[in-house]
């Protein structure tokens, strides 16, 4: 009872005997070893116990309640989710009964190759991608500048602009579908007042409009975030350089070209990322706003997907196209990643 104790609270030391020796009743020491059972301890059994406690004793072990469950979660219901995708695309299954897993092949990626569908599709993905992305920077960045200017109400214009990064998809919608209404919309009704009944577009039915006016939304909604972005990269930049621009003789426009924009790349970046992510994920936007057969004009990856998984019920179908979409945010992802690892970020 005596040695349990001090195992418990003194780390595995055994108390000494009166004779000052490490031995027990019944036991033989060795190096100040001993057991309760007549044997001897050895060296290595000592370092092995002792390695077993430090480990036990380590942060890592230390930490997993916290870590530990939320990773078995992410694990089954994220990553696992998604082999359960690859592995369906890879069947016939069009989403009744159970799919056949003896069986697998590439036929749904041979099939998607060859549906003019998808290109146009992927080509408009493509396009909602580059020209949200590119054009909201730009937008951002002159927002940022115009607010940098120490002008008056700062924050009141900085909370307008980022205010419609707070709506959710559904409600941004909605929203530019009354305005983009082509007999009581907002702009057409504004066009009108202005003697410009000519500019008054059936904007979201006009296969010639339609994604232009759904990247003028999109850009709506996210250029106050690109602003945020960008202000906060163009405080952390010293006064000293503006200064030093100013003093050599830099015009304003070549200051922020040669010296100050430069040093954005970071913000870029991460912007950058963010925008294709949710230009990944507008399936929401271009939902409500067209349903799930929105035309050819209109048509991205994300509605082919729902399209083919839910309506078509070509389950095996849908699942290739959305390893596809998955494929896509990966290249967005991971140079990213890439990049933050070897700068020693992550």
């Amino acid at each position: 009872m005596r040695e349990f104790i001090f195992r418990l609270f003194g780390r595995g030391r055994r108390p000494p005997d009166s004779d000052g020796d490490a031995r027990t009743e019944g036991g033989v020491g060795t190096d100040g070893q001993a057991r309760t059972d007549g044997g001897t301890v050895t060296k290595e059994q000592t370092a092995g116990r002792s390695r077993v406690q430090e480990a036990l004793d380590s942060d890592l072990v230390g930490s997993l309640p916290f870590w530990l469950p939320p990773a078995l979660l992410i694990g089954l219901f994220v990553y696992g989710a998604i082999g359960w995708n690859v592995l369906i695309s890879l069947t016939d299954w069009s989403g009744l009964g159970q799919p056949d897993y003896d069986s697998l092949s590439f036929a749904m990626y041979e099939e998607m190759l060859s549906d003019p569908t998808f290109w146009t599709a992927t080509q408009n993905t493509f396009v909602l991608l580059i020209v949200f992305t590119a054009v909201t920077l730009l937008l951002g960045l002159l927002l940022a500048i115009l607010v940098d200017q120490k002008i008056r109400f700062e924050n009141t214009f900085r909370t307008i602009y980022l205010l419609p990064m707070s709506l959710s998809f559904v409600v941004t919608a909605i929203f530019w579908s009354w305005m983009y209404n082509p007999e009581i919309g907002l702009i057409n009704v504004g066009l009108r007042s202005l003697g410009l009944d000519f500019l008054a577009y059936a904007w979201l039915s006009d296969p010639r409009f339609s994604l232009g006016a759904v990247i003028f939304a999109l850009m709506w909604q996210f250029s106050g975030y690109c602003m945020v972005v960008y202000l906060a990269g163009l405080r952390a930049i010293p006064t000293e350089q503006y200064e030093a621009a100013r003093t050599d003789g830099a015009s304003t426009l070549r200051m922020y070209r040669r010296v100050i924009i430069p040093q954005l790349r970071a913000s870029t970046t991460s912007a950058a990322v963010v925008l294709m992510v949710f230009a990944l994920k507008a399936f929401d936007f271009l939902f409500v706003l067209f349903g799930p057969t929105p035309g050819p004009s209109t048509d991205i990856l994300s509605v082919m997907m729902f399209r083919e998984a839910f309506r078509a019920t070509n389950w095996a179908y849908g699942s290739a196209i959305a390893t596809v979409l998955f494929v896509m945010a990966l290249g967005v992802i991971g140079p990213y990643l890439y990049l933050q690892y070897s700068r020693g970020d992550l």
